[in-house]
């Protein structure tokens, strides 16, 4: 915990934001909450977005990760996805998120990757994967944003 990581982008994601004088990495983050619960995305580009979260620091009175810590990882990777698939002319703004747990998680990491399930020109929706450091499925998750222009 603590450790900064760099956000992984593909060179066309540079090409295309680059010259708007924005800081990527910040833009595509976590956030604050994000930040307080120790997010951190890895990977991001239009067709994957990856990140992970401790544990510790996140779970329900029983010990267990909470369901709303999982929630949290899938909106923001995707999100991070529909921004990036909407490009610098629009914002991603999320209308509907469903999650499904499917097992209790009591200490380590878990992964979320999101991919897309349909990307439009005005909507686009990510279904995310959360797994433990087994790779079993913690979670199962889709997020569809609505992409507005600026």
């Amino acid at each position: 915990m603590g450790e900064q990581t760099t956000t992984k982008f593909p060179q066309k994601i540079l090409d295309e934001w680059s010259g708007l004088g924005l800081d990527l990495p910040s833009l595509f983050s976590a956030g604050h909450l994000g930040e307080r619960m120790g997010l951190q995305i890895i990977e991001a580009a239009p067709e994957r977005v990856t990140g992970v979260l401790p544990v510790e620091g996140n779970t329900q009175p029983y010990g267990l990760l909470h369901g709303g810590a999982s929630a949290v990882l899938a909106e923001t990777l995707g999100s991070v996805g529909a921004m990036l698939h909407g490009g610098p002319t629009k914002q991603a703004v999320g209308v509907d998120l469903n999650c499904t747990h499917h097992r209790g998680v009591r200490s380590g990491l878990v992964t979320g990757t999101a991919t897309p399930v349909h990307q439009g020109r005005s909507t686009a929706t990510y279904e995310t994967v959360v797994t433990d450091e087994d790779g079993r499925r913690v979670c199962s998750a889709r997020l569809t944003c609505l992409l507005r222009e600026l």
